[in-house]
C-alpha cells in the first residue's frame, strides 16, 4: 500500500523530480569547472609575476664608485639613479674629499648609466672628471673642462690614480700608459693607440713629458 502510495506520488511529481536532479548535476559541474579553472588562472598570475620580476631585474645599473667616499665599492643602483643615489650607496664621501672640486665639477643632479665609473677626488690629489666610462669616454657629472687646469700631469712618472682621475681614462688606460712609458712626446700616447682622439684632446693641454 505504502509502496503504491510512494509510486503514485513518484510519477505525479516526476517532472519537479527530474529537473531538480538536472539542477544539482549542473550545480556539481559548475563547482568542478570553478575548481579547475581557478588552478589554470593561479598558473597565469604566477607566470606573469614571474615576468615582472624579471623586468625588474632588467631595470637595475651596476656602478663602480671610488677614491674619497666612504665605502668604496661596485653598486647595484635602479636605472633612473643619479650620481648622489650613488654617493649616498657608497656612504657618503669621506673626510678628505676635495669639497671645492666638487662644488665645481660634480653635477650630483646627473643620471647614471651601467658600467659607469664615479671616482671622487680627495683634497691635494690631482683632480679631473668625476666619472666617466671604463676604457671610454663618456662623462658625466662634470661642468668643468679639465684643459683649464693648471696642473701637468707627467705621464712618465703619474700613478695609476693621477692617470685614472683624468677624463675618459679608466684602469685598463691608465696601466696601458704605464707599461709603454717612456715618452718622448704626449703626442706619443695618440700615435700609439693608447688612447682615443676625444680622451687624447681633451686632456692634452694638461699632460707633460718632462
Amino acid at each position: 500500500m505504502y509502496q503504491e502510495k510512494l509510486l503514485t506520488l513518484l510519477f505525479k511529481f516526476r517532472w519537479q523530480i527530474a529537473f531538480l536532479l538536472v539542477g544539482v548535476s549542473l550545480i556539481g559541474l559548475g563547482i568542478v569547472f570553478t575548481k579547475n579553472s581557478g588552478g589554470v588562472l593561479s598558473d597565469k598570475v604566477e607566470v606573469l609575476e614571474s615576468a615582472t620580476e624579471g623586468q625588474n631585474k632588467n631595470d637595475e645599473i651596476v656602478v663602480e664608485v671610488s677614491g674619497a667616499v666612504e665605502n668604496p665599492g661596485v653598486y647595484k643602483l635602479s636605472d633612473n639613479s643619479r650620481i648622489e643615489d650613488a654617493l649616498i650607496a657608497a656612504g657618503g664621501v669621506s673626510a678628505d674629499a676635495d669639497r671645492d672640486w666638487m662644488e665645481k665639477v660634480i653635477n650630483r643632479a646627473a643620471k647614471i648609466t651601467d658600467g659607469q665609473k664615479i671616482y671622487i677626488a680627495a683634497v691635494g690629489e690631482q683632480t679631473g672628471a668625476l666619472s666617466a666610462s671604463i676604457g671610454g669616454g663618456n662623462q658625466s657629472g662634470s661642468s668643468t673642462n679639465l684643459a683649464s687646469s693648471s696642473k701637468l700631469v707627467n705621464v712618465n712618472t703619474a700613478s695609476q690614480n693621477q692617470l685614472e682621475s683624468l677624463w675618459g681614462i679608466g684602469p685598463v688606460t691608465a696601466q696601458n700608459i704605464i707599461e709603454q712609458r717612456p715618452y718622448s712626446s704626449v703626442q706619443e700616447l695618440l700615435d700609439k693607440k693608447i688612447l682615443k682622439s676625444n680622451v687624447y684632446e681633451r686632456n692634452k693641454d694638461i699632460l707633460t713629458v718632462y
